[in-house]
Order: C-alpha cells, then structure tokens, then sequence
C-alpha cells in the first residue's frame, strides 16, 4: 500500500510565535517536519481556512467557542482526497516521533475511520486561549482520524453536510456507526499531561496549549524544541 495522504489543521492565528518567530505557524510547521522527518516520500498538505472560502467549499460562521479555526474543516479530509484512498487527518500540535505509515499496520477496509478512542474529562473549566472547556463524549477521538474515503459512510461527510450539521454530527462521528469506526493504539495520540509522561510515544498530541507558548511549561517541551531547532536549521542552510 502507498504512503497515506495526510491534511494537518491549519490555524493562521497561530502564524507569530514571540518565542519562535524564526518561521510562520511554528505548531504546523514543526508537525509537518517531524512527519517529513520520518518520511520524506509523505505528501502534507494543510487545511487552510481561507482558501477553502476562497474556494466556496466552506462557508460555515465562525464559531466563537473553538479553540481552533480547523473545528469543522477537517471533516473536508475525504472530500479534498477525491473520496478515494486512505487520509489521514491530525491536528497541527502533533509531534510525530516515528514514521506515520506504521499507521498502516492498523488498517482494515471494513471500517470508515480508524482514530484512538480517548476516555478522559479534563477537569479545567478554560482551555489553553482561555475559552470555555467543553466536555462530550469522544472528546478527542477527531484530532486524529484515519478514513477510509470510499467507504459509504464516509461519502456523508460531503461540503453541505460538513457546513451545515451540528458539532455533535460531526464529532461524535454520528455519520457512521459505531462498528465502522476502528480503533489505532493510544501511542499515535499521546495526549501530554493526561496519559503517563514517562512513556516515548509514536506521537505526542499538546492539548493542553504547547511549546510555543511563552508560558506553557508541560511535559515534552524539549522535544517539540529540538524539533523547532532541527527545522530552522534546516531552512537557513538552504
């Protein structure tokens, strides 16, 4: 099988770091790097926002409660993968630690997507940008989804849909049922802070904020740090 397609979560308010300002968008950037890093042959391609409008294929109103501006887009992944194949959506606060076609190891064609089936409730009332914490069931289980875009369930995640249905639609992955939905091992979705911080993951997933936050001071910081050095490096040297 051929690499997996992989769309990472764009976020432009995240284009100036004070701390990092060597490169725009350090939390793509980095995610992107350390995938590449593992897999040069790995195609990434990020989630933008504004081109989508630009597009007219995303048109919903900005909802004021995310703490991400990929909230709803990301359901896109098969649509912008032309419903064929295997993609592969994450979040752009991944550090990846190994090559993410292991992934592939994991896949079975009788489910429409794969992701790691969280169960956890943060007890913090405001996430990391200081909005409201919200909690629901599969909280977490979207920030890294892996869909089998042929599937028939999947062909539900069209551009109307995906502008027009609820959160909970999506999130919950309502638009399939809940034998079609696989299971990849916590290791690809590490959530730091929540999961035991003495283990090395495959990936690193920041929910709590991450690195390039001036304050932030969490678990794995000299990690995503080395990578950011690794990348700067790499840009100066040509």
């Amino acid at each position: 099988m051929k690499n997996i397609k992989i769309y990472i979560g764009y976020d432009s308010r995240q284009d100036y770091s004070e701390e990092f300002s060597d490169i725009v968008n350090p939390p793509y950037q980095v995610s992107k790097y350390s995938i590449q890093k593992h897999n040069k042959n790995v195609d990434v391609e990020p989630i933008l926002l504004s081109e989508l409008r630009r597009q007219q294929i995303y048109w919903r109103g900005t909802d004021y409660l995310s703490s991400t501006e990929f909230v709803y887009s990301r359901f896109l992944t098969p649509y912008l993968n032309g419903y064929k194949g295997l993609a592969l959506f994450c979040d752009s606060d991944f550090l990846w630690q190994t090559d993410i076609n292991e992934l592939l190891d994991y896949y079975d064609s009788k489910y429409s997507v794969m992701c790691v089936k969280h169960n956890y409730t943060p007890p913090e009332s405001t996430k990391m940008d200081g909005k409201a914490q919200t909690h629901y069931p599969r909280k977490n289980w979207s920030s890294l989804m892996m869909f089998n875009c042929s599937h028939p369930d999947v062909k539900k995640l069209s551009v109307e849909n995906i502008n027009t249905k609820d959160a909970k639609w999506l999130h919950r992955f309502e638009w399939t049922s809940d034998e079609c939905v696989g299971e990849i091992p916590a290791t690809f979705n590490w959530l730091e802070g929540w999961y035991n911080d003495s283990v090395d993951p495959k990936a690193i997933h920041y929910t709590r904020g991450g690195p390039w936050h001036m304050t932030w001071n969490g678990h794995y910081k000299d990690k995503w740090v080395q990578t950011y050095n690794e990348l700067v490096k790499e840009k100066s040297n040509g």
